[in-house]
């Protein structure tokens, strides 16, 4: 949910994307070992915190919500709503949302620990919502910093495996574990824009076991047969 939430907020004029902040690489919330998996950085600001999904930058960004504002933010994505796209499988699973009452219950919601629970689906149609807002919005501080950082995770950052399938994507890892208490098997994500310039497509993957990474290698095997395939010499 990284670059969703960043797009309303410096949209918004409520977030400076250059702002820079200090990452140990150690983080701990409410008794949840966030810790950074980046390799050292100095101070990183929205472009680069984006591109190396920094938890310590994005639970500073969740710090400054008030009450109620996480669900405002995501609400016109389309991430906590039906999507209709499910079409004959019978009725569609819906968002699990509870909105956070305290900082702390901000920071785990932003950043996917505790409190939400969504769709492939959901995800898709957030995504379709956040390429169009970048297409209609390219001048905009809030589309430049959104696009160069999810083009910068798939290229060289937490997502470059996705660089493999030979389109140029703008995507996004995310690694949730099974279990409430962060320990035990994980989850693998991978959610990207396609091409990253000319959008023809979303795609969404999701490993019910594995992590970030595995998810972008089984996106980059998709788009590598795929029709958007660049035309190899």
């Amino acid at each position: 949910m990284k670059p969703l939430i960043l797009y309303g907020l410096v949209a918004g004029g409520r977030w400076d994307p250059s702002r820079r902040i200090a990452c140990s690489r150690e983080l701990h919330i409410a008794g949840h070992a966030l810790n950074c998996s980046h390799p050292p950085a100095a101070a990183m600001d929205a472009r680069q915190a984006l591109a190396w999904s920094c938890n310590t930058y994005f639970a500073t960004v969740a710090a400054t919500l008030g009450p109620g504002e996480l669900r405002t933010l995501l609400a016109p994505t389309g991430l906590l709503g039906q999507t209709g796209l499910a079409g004959s499988l019978g009725n569609e699973a819906t968002a699990d949302f509870r909105d956070p009452q305290t900082n702390d219950e901000n920071k785990l919601a932003l950043l996917g620990i505790n409190g939400v629970r969504v769709t492939p689906l959901e995800f898709a149609v957030a995504y379709r919502w956040l390429a169009l807002q970048l297409a209609a919005h390219p001048e905009t501080a809030a589309a430049q910093v959104v696009r160069a950082g999810l083009e910068d995770s798939a290229s060289f950052g937490m997502a470059g495996a996705a660089d493999l399938g030979g389109v140029p994507v703008a995507g996004k890892t995310g690694t949730a574990s099974t279990e409430t208490s962060g320990h035990g098997p994980t989850h693998g994500w991978f959610i990207c824009i396609a091409p990253a310039r000319q959008t023809s497509a979303i795609i969404v993957v999701y490993l019910p076991t594995g992590n970030g990474n595995d998810a972008a290698h089984v996106a980059a095997e998709l788009l590598a047969h795929s029709p958007l395939s660049q035309a190899k010499p």
